[in-house]
């Protein structure tokens, strides 16, 4: 084993001590432990202290990708649970209430302030975007449980879906406002992600629903769940469809068919806590807090246009769908993280749309890093204000 090799296992129990770290310390500072996670990323990062080669860094996507497969299917199983078909309306408004809000909130507010209308309307297609894992994983540390958690986690579990047709709308509008060309194939392209997506986790999702609890009954080996998760996963990337919403459908697919369904859900909840630990903090490796001072008013615009769409959005859509009044208070301030899928889309319009792609993409990596920390603690906040952090721990003692 040569020294790179020394040094990546070094690098990686650093990572994973520092996830411990995290988990001890976030209760007593009263930090959730994904932001002082991406904390720590940003300091050991090239924008500070430059402490990890870029061939870790350069692990990322990889690391990503299995940690949002996992995130994902999690989600699946909420999305079919008790709690959420009996708040079904509510989140079905909410979540589409909040898309729309936010994408008209930032197309308004950027048009005021003079943005070009490709940029804003691009911008207005990106905004909707959340980040699953960052608010998975806080509901998660604080054993979070009630009408506001289980509404939170089942509007993440298809907000991805509305956030791609969103983007891929209104990218498709600033395509041909802007005169490129191949508007008709992008939004062929986002709906094909979002269908293909659902089809394939169908498709997986069966025969992984057949399989659980057959060799051993209640008992399906941690080998087997993980398999069919990263297949899965793999498959959406070949496909070119969204291997989070493929992971999501597989995960209701298992939790709707399977006997023993509960099983590879806990198999798979156990031992995704190291691969979040890494991925929140090569998460922070890559923010440039650098990118915060060329923001300016445009993402001045931005920050306070989302957060008040969200906000406003789930306020009024969740009376609309019949929602109590403290989680129409409280739910758009916890779908504020913004992480992966805005990246995504911001490299799209930079490959797409290089006219505006310069802008575009230092302005999302930059409000990224603002959306992506605060946003778990604001997060923490509600759900506290609620009375709902801790009372899963509570009502299992």
């Amino acid at each position: 084993m040569g020294s790179s090799e020394g040094i990546a296992l070094i690098t990686l129990g650093a990572v994973l001590l520092a996830g411990y770290l995290a988990y001890v310390t976030g209760p007593l500072i009263r930090v959730p432990r994904v932001t002082l996670l991406l904390v720590l990323g940003v300091i050991c990062g090239p924008s500070l202290l430059d402490l990890v080669p870029q061939a870790i860094v350069d692990w990322f996507p990889f690391v990503a990708h299995m940690a949002l497969a996992m995130v994902g299917f999690l989600l699946g199983e909420r999305f079919v649970g008790k709690a959420l078909r009996d708040k079904g309306r509510a989140v079905l408004w909410i979540s589409v209430g909040e898309t729309l809000a936010a994408s008209a909130a930032v197309l308004v507010a950027l048009l005021a302030i003079g943005a070009s209308l490709p940029l804003a309307l691009v911008m207005a297609g990106i905004a909707p975007a959340s980040a699953p894992a960052a608010i998975f994983e806080t509901i998660r540390e604080g054993k979070s449980e009630g009408p506001l958690t289980d509404t939170v986690l089942g509007v993440v579990a298809i907000d991805d879906a509305w956030g791609v047709i969103s983007f891929s709308v209104l990218f498709v509008v600033a395509q041909a406002v802007a005169g490129s060309s191949g508007a008709a194939s992008e939004l062929a392209s986002g709906l094909w992600e979002v269908l293909g997506a659902v089809l394939l986790g169908a498709v997986v999702g069966l025969p992984m629903a057949w399989i659980t609890g057959r060799v051993r009954e209640g008992e399906p080996t941690l080998v087997e769940a993980m398999g069919f998760v990263f297949l899965c996963s793999g498959l959406a990337t070949v496909l070119h469809v969204s291997y989070l919403l493929a992971a999501m459908a597989m995960g209701a697919i298992v939790a709707g068919r399977a006997h023993h369904h509960q099983r590879p859900f806990h198999e798979i909840e156990g031992v995704s806590e190291p691969f979040l630990a890494i991925f929140f903090v090569m998460a922070g490796l890559e923010l440039d807090l650098q990118t915060l001072w060329s923001l300016g008013a445009v993402g001045a615009a931005y920050v306070i246009a989302r957060a008040a769409g969200l906000i406003g959005g789930g306020l009024l859509a969740g009376r609309l769908g019949g929602a109590t009044r403290e989680v129409r208070r409280r739910i758009g301030w916890c779908l504020l993280p913004q992480a992966g899928v805005a990246m995504g889309f911001a490299l799209l319009v930079q490959e797409q749309m290089p006219e505006i792609g310069d802008t575009v993409l230092p302005l999302v990596i930059g409000t990224t890093v603002l959306f992506e920390i605060s946003g778990p603690l604001l997060a923490r906040l509600q759900l506290k204000r609620s009375q709902e952090w801790g009372r899963g721990a509570s009502a299992r003692t």
